[in-house]
């Protein structure tokens, strides 16, 4: 069995074999979801997991078939192509973007999912980085959260695994306001909207409400709002206001609903 914990700066991924299930009743599932992995080494005599990245790939059939029709192709042509560490699950959230895979140590979430995509995800965290192509977001953060977090890898070219932090999220439903931090001490302030349009120049820019997502002693730029489509987008920085604006999207996050 294995037991991850995602937080960037803690993320780690343990293992451990056990022959009696009612052991696992004798863990501490609260200090795990703290990451606290001591409880679980000392119960199940685990330890770091030293192997490959791991690809759980959504085989559920029940909740919606798409992840049973999709899903258990793309776990087979991912163990054709030589990958190793890919197990079917059976639940992620949002399976109306089936195929879904779960990437760890890092935790990061990828929809829509294709065997090219996906070893290029785990070919990153052999190298400690994130592909960010196809991805839906860190499962350590909650959907606005991972929307900007995204869009501030995307802008500032920022792969890193654990170069990012979403360290504050202001708002509700259609609009928030979140602060993405790198760990050298910069940080956006990105603003995500719910539905909505992309700005194409910076005159509409204007017209939609420039500086939405702006510094507060950070490093960025103004910023625009980005196409929603039912889903979240974030504010995308640009490098200066006269600047044509480039269409940011992010889909929502792992826990999204709805069927396809």
């Amino acid at each position: 069995m294995y037991a991850a914990h995602t937080a960037p700066g803690n993320a780690w991924l343990h293992t451990a074999v056990t022959h009696d299930p009612a052991h696992l009743l004798d863990l501490d599932f609260g200090a795990l979801g703290r990451g606290d992995h001591h409880g679980f080494d000392a119960v199940l005599d685990g330890g770091p997991h030293t192997g490959v990245p791991l690809a759980l790939v959504c085989t559920n059939g029940k909740r919606d078939r798409c992840c049973a029709l999709l899903g258990r192709p793309l776990a087979a042509d991912l163990a054709a192509s030589g990958e190793e560490g890919v197990w079917e699950v059976t639940h992620l959230g949002g399976h109306r973007f089936a195929p879904t895979v779960l990437v760890l140590p890092y935790g990061y979430a990828y929809g829509r999912a294709e065997t090219r995509t996906i070893r290029a995800a785990l070919r990153g965290v052999r190298e400690g980085r994130i592909v960010v192509e196809g991805c839906r977001g860190s499962s350590a953060w909650e959907r606005p959260g991972q929307a900007a977090e995204l869009a501030v890898r995307t802008s500032a070219g920022e792969y890193g695994a654990d170069a990012l932090s979403v360290v504050r999220v202001d708002g509700a439903a259609p609009r928030w306001e979140v602060v993405v931090a790198h760990r050298d001490g910069r940080y956006w302030r990105v603003v995500v909207a719910q539905g909505g349009r992309a700005a194409s120049s910076a005159g509409e820019l204007r017209k939609l409400g420039a500086g939405l997502a702006r510094a507060d002693g950070g490093r960025v730029r103004p910023g625009t709002a980005g196409d929603g489509t039912g889903g979240l987008t974030p504010a995308c920085p640009v490098r200066d206001s006269g600047d044509v604006v480039r269409q940011c999207r992010a889909p929502p996050g792992p826990y999204g609903t709805g069927r396809r």
